[in-house]
């Protein structure tokens, strides 16, 4: 029983290293919920057949690289999609609204797919933004360490 508590507690403080750099993010995250993070390029010189880019809120592209260097990300996240059946944004928020420490991978999975995928898909990190998903994962994240803390003690 003793080893259980000790692994567990490793364990927590292990996702605590990872996450709680990502958590000064949040309430830049709360303030933007439901906003658009990004504009497209109208500088000068572009012609009518360019194609246009997004251009990202600063602290997002922060938020981005801080977590892709993170121990969170996990590039097997199309096997947690498949493996849970998400498919929509309602099932990731319900998987994180009922996830648990045993859910840690699914948390991770979710937040992988729009940090890694949205280097290719430029609308992504937006996405994750205006549908509240980086804030969703984060919070849940944040309140399992903070749950798991108090019980160790």
């Amino acid at each position: 029983m003793e080893q259980n508590v000790e692994y567990r507690q490793q364990m927590i403080g292990e996702y605590r290293a990872a996450a709680e750099p990502l958590f000064k993010y949040l309430p830049w995250m709360e303030k933007s919920a439901g906003r658009a993070v990004s504009r497209n390029y109208q500088g000068n010189g572009l012609s009518r057949n360019s194609i246009s880019f997004p251009v990202y809120d600063a602290t997002l592209m922060n938020f981005v690289k801080e977590a892709a260097a993170s121990t969170l990300m996990n590039r097997n996240y199309v096997y947690i999609y498949t493996r849970n059946r998400i498919r929509s944004h309602a099932d990731e928020k319900k998987l994180i609204a009922g996830a648990e420490l045993k859910d840690w991978e699914i948390l991770c999975g979710i937040l992988s797919k729009y940090v890694l995928e949205g280097r290719t898909k430029a609308t992504l990190w937006g996405e994750a933004v205006q549908e509240d998903i980086f804030l969703l994962v984060l919070r849940k994240m944040q309140e399992i360490i903070r749950y798991w803390d108090k019980k160790g003690r």
